[in-house]
């Protein structure tokens, strides 16, 4: 019988700068830093550090920690970042990508009521994808409910894997809101899984991003087959820390984030001796 041994995958661990939020973008470089991510994502939002270019490649060099990803600004409170024209915003989170070195773009897709974007938002994504080796991972999103009342926000589908996209991102907190299979949805993206965000959740009609293990999503499960399948994406943490009552808690959170990811993905396999 062969040994076991621990395989680790080539994946990074990032952290998004959305997770030490009300905190700074300049924090969330410093805390990923001292806690030892592989690098961070850029969410590209209100905060004028995250929108320039240039501030974010003095912290990368200060702190000595990579852009991995860029998330574009696509939230309800970024509709004027980067223009109101969503292509724009798109062309500008693809041209900051290659200026950084990051190889990801994250995109959620379009609101229902951005018609003209969301009627050529497919096509227009692998356009896009095609100009350039940076990958638009196109990210699942999750009905709107209010109550008893649900209302589907995003077109062509808040399940992106009904279209044809040529990378995905999943986030496990949105398949928690969304009520569906987290490792169904992953089935059905196979090898087009080029990113995670890494998040749990229990199912509530807001969208948590729990610290991963505070809730019901196969966290443990998804980074378990991700080591198993050599998937060289990005496992990005992307955790509501909101209500830390301090910045020591904040980072506590980060970092038990951190210590859950590495060893779920610490896959032990057995191998033949040489």
């Amino acid at each position: 019988m062969a040994e076991p041994v621990v395989r680790i995958p080539d994946a990074k661990v990032a952290l998004s700068t959305a997770s030490v939020y009300p905190e700074s973008t300049a924090t969330a470089f410093e805390i990923a830093a001292r806690l030892g991510y592989d690098g961070v994502e850029v969410m590209v939002w209100t905060d004028p550090v995250s929108q320039d270019i240039e501030a974010l490649r003095r912290l990368s060099d200060y702190h000595r920690i990579p852009i991995l990803a860029v998330h574009a600004p696509c939230l309800l409170i970024t509709q004027r970042v980067w223009s109101t024209d969503p292509w724009v915003k798109l062309q500008r989170a693809k041209a900051a990508a290659e200026k950084l070195g990051a190889s990801t773009v994250v995109v959620h897709p379009p609101f229902r009521w951005q018609r003209n974007y969301a009627r050529d938002f497919v096509n227009g994504v692998w356009r896009m994808a095609d100009e350039t080796d940076v990958r638009f991972a196109v990210e699942n999103m999750y009905p709107w409910r209010y109550r008893d009342r649900e209302m589907l926000a995003y077109a062509p589908d808040w399940d992106v894997t009904k279209d044809d996209y040529r990378h995905f991102t999943v986030d496990l907190s949105h398949t928690a809101t969304a009520r569906t299979d987290a490792m169904q949805m992953v089935d059905r993206m196979g090898d087009r899984l080029g990113h995670v965000h890494l998040a749990d959740g229990n199912g509530s009609n807001k969208d948590e991003h729990l610290v991963p293990g505070r809730g019901t999503q196969p966290c443990a499960e998804l980074l378990e087959r991700l080591a198993g399948s050599g998937f060289d994406g990005h496992v990005v943490i992307e955790v509501n820390t909101r209500r830390a009552m301090s910045s020591a808690e904040r980072e506590a959170d980060l970092a038990e984030a951190l210590a859950f990811t590495r060893l779920q993905l610490a896959s032990a396999v057995r191998v033949p001796r040489s």
